[in-house]
């Protein structure tokens, strides 16, 4: 019997966002270095379902991520760690984006939660590694999925 995860759909209702905050972080898995991006909504302290995975860092994948959440949400306000390289405000002027800085309550949200995730998804590759040969990480994405359906829901913490 085939066993996977198929997560439901969340209503087609658009969840409550006041802004993004956005960050990014450098995660192993297997003998590869990816960049996972990260939304958060700051009211709800929800991780948004639009985490990303990524081999670069640069404005191309910050536009492609932030395009994507405002396909899935709305436009909303961009709050961003300070003294970031890859969030050049080209990206956001470009998508007519409000964009400001990380006040110290989102800064410790998102740190928190970067970290939690990152320990996490790390833990969950040592357990279940890949063993494939040009594997393209879609093991990954589905455990994200699974992740942050079961944060967001409160059944972990």
């Amino acid at each position: 019997m085939d066993q996977k995860y198929r997560p439901k759909k969340i209503s087609s209702a658009k969840t409550n966002v006041s802004e993004f905050i956005i960050d990014e972080t450098q995660i192993r898995i297997g003998s590869k270095y990816i960049w996972l991006w990260v939304a958060i909504e700051p009211y709800h302290r929800q991780i948004l379902y639009q985490i990303d995975k990524s081999f670069e860092r640069n404005m191309l994948i910050v536009e492609r991520f932030v395009s994507s959440l405002i396909n899935r949400y709305g436009k909303y306000p961009i709050s961003t760690a300070d003294g970031s390289t890859w969030n050049p405000p080209q990206a956001f002027e470009f998508l007519k984006l409000k964009h400001h800085i990380h006040s110290s309550l989102e800064k410790s949200l998102i740190e928190r939660t970067m970290q939690y995730l990152k320990d996490r998804t790390e833990s969950f590759d040592d357990y279940f590694p890949c063993r494939k040969n040009n594997c393209k990480l879609k093991h990954v994405k589905q455990w994200l999925n699974l992740f942050v359906y079961y944060y967001n829901r409160g059944i972990i913490s």
